[in-house]
């Protein structure tokens, strides 16, 4: 806990924290404060942080964060050796780890079922961010109904019964606090939320404003989503970003590439977003968690 406890506050000790000695940006193995920060993750995996992959374009810096927010988060977040290809969730390879719309694919697991999409893949990243943050009671999110799902209701024992668009949550089970308990829970979420329930939500970030943890989301059946995972911007304040998504079927969340010169950075500077695999994103549909 100590350990633990320090290293968020940035005093881990150096023989605790740091990598084994590599290049940065070439796979390693996840250090300690990795395995507690990205708490899926095996010892034995080698990974390299999103942030130490992908410079800015020449002329762009990195947008400050806050320490601890979702957006620093996920400038660590732990991404598998270049050229790894994306996988679906039976381990059939989707894209080939040299498509030119890839830049990388997350060390993050998928499940065994067709469920971890793409809004999917943005709820589970923002509750892994509070799993490990020490910020368990603020995990929750809707259903597409409408309906609540709070993680400290669910490992408190409730159990959602669904018939039909009605939602009722009876106390049929064990208290269960654990990761296993976890994983369950978000795979109830990813049963019954989708791009339907995120695109309702109320914070919606104007294009200036635009920062690391913020999401494009087209509703639908199918829609999309799309994790703005970091942003660069250059002194004339010209804005670009690295996006990341999961799609259909349910398959590894890997970070995309527009192509270019300033690949795999997407320029924020039109009157949309444009992903190589949906319709672009006008700016009207970004979001932000509470």
């Amino acid at each position: 806990m100590r350990r633990q406890v320090l290293a968020l506050l940035g005093q881990e000790s150096p023989e605790a924290a740091a990598p084994s000695a590599s290049e940065p940006g070439e796979p390693r193995a996840p250090t300690r404060e990795e395995l507690a920060r990205y708490a899926w993750l095996s010892a034995d995996a080698q990974v390299r942080p999103l942030e130490s992959a992908f410079a800015p374009p020449k002329g762009y810096t990195r947008v400050a964060v806050e320490a601890g927010s979702f957006g620093a988060w996920l400038r660590g977040l732990p991404l598998r050796p270049n050229g790894a290809p994306v996988r679906h969730f039976r381990g059939g390879e989707v894209l080939a780890g040299d498509d030119a719309r890839l830049a990388a694919v997350a060390e993050l697991d998928v499940g065994t079922a067709n469920l971890q999409q793409c809004a999917d893949s943005v709820i589970r990243l923002h509750a892994e961010w509070l799993w490990s943050s020490n910020q368990r009671e603020r995990i929750a999110y809707r259903f597409t109904s409408g309906d609540a799902a709070a993680w400290p209701r669910y490992a408190a024992g409730d159990r959602a019964k669904v018939s039909g668009s009605k939602v009722a949550w009876v106390r049929s089970a064990k208290a269960d606090s654990s990761r296993a308990a976890f994983r369950a829970y978000l795979d109830l979420v990813f049963t019954y939320a989708g791009t339907m329930s995120l695109e309702p939500l109320k914070k919606r970030p104007s294009r200036d404003d635009v920062r690391a943890g913020d999401f494009f989301v087209l509703g639908g059946s199918p829609g999309h989503a799309v994790l703005v995972l970091d942003v660069a911007a250059n002194p004339e304040g010209r804005r670009v970003a690295l996006l990341g998504q999961g799609f259909m079927p349910a398959q590894d969340f890997h970070v995309l590439s527009p192509g270019g010169d300033d690949a795999p950075w997407f320029p924020l500077d039109g009157d949309t977003v444009a992903t190589p695999f949906w319709k672009p994103f006008p700016w009207s549909s970004l979001r932000r968690f509470p």
